[in-house]
Order: structure tokens, then C-alpha cells, then sequence
């Protein structure tokens, strides 16, 4: 007997509409703004380089999603991260790797905060996490008012490298060959890309973030401690934002009260955009890197057709999330009949 073809899963559908529409995107900005730089490799690699710690943040997010949870403090804790280190460095003579453990101290010690009062207070979670990026922004103010630069050379000097990619890169117009450069902070970004996607696939925590989420009580049975393991994922959601934060703040080298404002919308959007579904239990890391793609490629694409309003790209991201909320929508009904 011929075996029946297994329908594809929710996610495998869901990504694979997320990368089929980054590639069409990416073909027409080709196609139709090529003079505006898009057919040059180059701008492929500043995607990336532009958008490292937005996804790493957004993988955090994705996993308290898949749990049926949300975290809107990222972008608060970001800022937090950037003013603090920035001060750490310039007056304490803190070096790079200091820094870096401050940074993930931040993140987790927020992380481990309101997971335990998401988890085991069973508070809700939009309310804890508002709280925790009032209280990020607030504590940033307490620090510093105004904006402030990294004035420590060592860590300017590590920041400012890049590495130059072989074989790859574009002619310029004197006819030079430039070869294209990638910052350190997107080879950590896709490290922690990969770490997920194991995490996620291959252990018994990351099986747990989606027995959870897709329904906390057939957890309870499998023996699943729900309240840990909601724990658990907002206790990664802020070791990831204390790295994603350290990572702006290599990429940016500033901090300011207004730092990272509306990261979070761009996280939960990649993460939507990307597959994950709001209601828990489904969701892919892969997703979430093209989500992010998507987002940032918008934005070019939109500056580049000559619309200077800010607003534009806010509003043509909002649009493909409303898309793929309906979607999901359409995918959720389905599973129910």
C-alpha cells in the first residue's frame, strides 16, 4: 500500500510563506530600485548588520510566545543596558568583557523577576513586562539624562571591526572592487540562531516550551511542571535581552532615555511575521530571523523609494502583521474543526 502524504505542520507552512515572502521582496527591491543599491551583495550584508541584536531579541521573544506568554520590557532593559555599560566604561574603566557580564546581569535579573511573577504569582504577564519597561526607562533617567557615547577605546576599537567576507563584495563606481564587511555582532546573533533552533528541536526544555503553550493542562498530564518552564522561558527571554542589548550597544555605541524605543513591537512583529502565532505553541526560530529580514528590508525599501515620512514603514509593517494575524487566525480555526 502507498503510504499517504503527512500534511505539512503549521509551522513549516507559516515559515515557508515568511521566506517566500523576504525572496520576493527581495527580487523586486532588486528589480526595481537596483540604482538605489539593492543589487549590490553589500546591502544583503547590512540587513544583517542593522538588525543583529533585534534578532537576538526577537528569538527571546519567540520563546515566551510559544509559551503563550509576551515580554514588552526588551526594550526598556536594551536602553538600560546601553546607558549602564556606557557609564561602566567611560568612568569606571570597566573593560569589554566586564561590560558584557553587566549587560547579561541585567538581562537575567529581569528575566528572573518577572518570570517568577508571570509563572508562580500567575500575574499577567502584559501588565509585569509594562511594568518592567517603565522601570527600565525609569532607572535609565536615574543614570543618565541625556544621551551619551562610548568614550573608551578599547571598546571602540573591537565595536568598530568588521570582518571582510572572501570573494564576495561590489565594484563601486571608480570601478575599485570593496569587498563586503560583516560585523562581529551578526556572527554572534547567528550562533544564538542555531543554539535556539537546537534548543528548541532537540531537548526536553524546549518540548516543554511547546507542550505548554499549546495546552498547559495536557502538559500537567505529561508531567510537565508548567510553572517552571514558564519560568524557564522568561528567564532566557532575559539572559537573550541582556545579549541582544549589548549588542545595540555595540552596533549604536550610545545610550539615551529614548534608546530602543518601540523594540519590543519589532520583536513580537518579527516573531508574528515569522510564524509564531499568539495564541502559543507554535513558532520557529528560523521564522523569526526572516521576520526580522523582512521588517528591516521594508524600511530600506521605503526610504529608498524617496518617502522621508518616518511613518511609512511603521505602516506597510503593520499591514503584513495584520496579514499574518488573519493567517493564523485561518490556521487556528482550522485545527479546531
Amino acid at each position: 500500500m502507498l503510504k499517504r502524504k503527512q500534511a505539512p505542520s503549521d509551522t513549516a507552512f507559516l515559515l515557508t510563506i515568511t521566506i517566500s515572502m523576504f525572496v520576493v521582496i527581495y527580487i523586486l527591491s532588486i528589480m526595481f530600485l537596483g540604482d538605489k543599491g539593492f543589487n549590490k551583495i553589500q546591502m544583503l550584508f547590512n540587513l544583517f548588520n542593522e538588525n543583529a541584536a533585534l534578532i537576538v531579541i526577537a528569538c527571546g521573544l519567540t520563546v515566551v510566545m510559544i509559551t503563550g506568554s509576551i515580554d514588552i520590557s526588551v526594550g526598556g532593559v536594551t536602553a538600560l543596558i546601553c546607558t549602564s555599560c556606557i557609564v561602566c566604561l567611560n568612568k569606571y574603566d570597566f573593560n569589554f568583557f566586564t561590560a558584557l557580564i553587566l549587560a547579561l546581569a541585567i538581562g537575567l535579573a529581569f528575566g528572573a523577576v518577572q518570570g517568577f511573577l508571570i509563572a508562580y504569582l500567575e500575574m499577567q504577564p502584559f501588565i509585569v513586562t509594562l511594568a518592567g519597561m517603565f522601570l527600565g526607562r525609569g532607572l535609565v533617567a536615574l543614570i543618565e539624562v541625556n544621551q551619551i557615547q562610548v568614550d573608551n577605546k578599547g571598546f571602540e576599537l573591537l565595536s568598530g571591526a568588521r570582518i571582510e567576507i572572501p570573494f564576495l563584495g561590489d565594484i563601486n563606481k571608480k570601478g575599485v572592487f570593496i569587498q563586503s564587511k560583516l560585523e562581529y555582532g551578526v556572527v554572534v546573533a547567528l550562533i544564538i540562531v542555531f543554539v535556539m533552533l537546537w534548543l528548541l528541536k532537540k531537548t526536553n526544555l524546549g518540548r516543554s516550551f511547546y507542550a505548554v503553550g499549546g495546552n498547559s493542562q495536557s502538559a500537567l498530564t505529561l508531567g510537565i511542571n508548567v510553572k517552571k518552564t514558564r519560568f524557564n522561558a522568561h528567564l532566557l527571554c532575559g539572559l537573550l535581552a541582556g545579549i541582544g542589548g549589548f549588542l545595540y550597544l555595540f552596533h549604536t555605541r550610545s545610550g539615551s532615555v529614548q534608546q530602543a524605543t518601540g523594540l519590543e513591537m519589532d520583536a513580537i512583529s518579527a516573531s508574528i511575521i515569522g510564524g509564531t502565532l499568539l495564541t502559543g505553541g507554535v513558532g520557529n526560530i528560523l521564522g523569526t530571523l526572516f521576520g526580522v529580514l523582512i521588517n528591516g528590508l521594508v524600511l530600506l525599501v521605503v526610504t529608498a523609494i524617496g518617502n522621508q515620512d518616518p511613518w511609512w514603514p511603521q505602516i506597510t509593517r503593520a499591514g503584513m502583521l495584520c496579514f499574518f494575524i488573519v493567517l493564523q487566525s485561518i490556521i487556528c480555526s482550522r485545527k479546531k474543526k
